[in-house]
């Protein structure tokens, strides 16, 4: 007999100790952008993660697991926090950051679960806004953030040295537009 939950994406706190598993798999869900990209916008893109990985910025580290195996990941920065090693100013909103689903795991709504549980989070500590960066190379990723009612922030954007844009988004919390 099947469980009630067996086949569902559950989402909880990433421990300590799986650390390099969401290293793997977010370093395996952001290679396909080697092919996309050019290879000055890849190698700034695949440092920028490797640099978020590595970092011990303060930030809410979140795991999706199916069938007991971690799929999925990403990270939730509180307002004010510097998500992005300098290169932006932290917006006054929670910001996600680094969603990832394990090649494998794609089609199985893991994505759209760990976005959903930033939302809730955002919105139990209070945020009327969440936001996020992303680029034109990342299509999937965009088509999910729009469907989701994210729309495009371009005084949030900004270009890292012989990188894509890096555009900015955010989605009202509140059911009011801010600008």
């Amino acid at each position: 007999m099947m469980r009630p939950d067996a086949g569902a994406v559950q989402v909880r706190e990433a421990r300590d100790d799986e650390r390099e598993v969401v290293r793997a798999l977010t370093l395996a869900a952001y290679a396909e952008y080697a092919s996309v990209m050019t290879p000055t916008a890849w190698a700034g893109l695949d440092a920028a993660v490797r640099a978020a990985l590595d970092s011990d910025a303060p930030a809410e580290r979140l795991v999706a697991e199916h069938d007991g195996r971690v799929v999925g990941s990403v990270m939730l920065f509180a307002p004010s926090t510097d998500a992005y090693g300098g290169l932006t100013a932290g917006a006054p909103w929670p910001e996600l950051r680094l969603l990832a689903v394990a090649p494998e795991a794609r089609g199985l709504g893991v994505g759209a679960t760990l976005l959903e549980e930033c939302v809730r989070r955002a919105r139990r500590a209070g945020a009327t806004v969440l936001g996020l960066h992303s680029s034109r190379s990342m299509r999937t990723a965009i088509g999910m953030y729009t469907r989701r009612g994210f729309v495009r922030d371009p005084a949030h954007d900004f270009t890292p040295e012989g990188a894509e844009l890096v555009e900015a988004y955010r989605l009202a919390l509140d059911g009011e537009p801010h600008r």
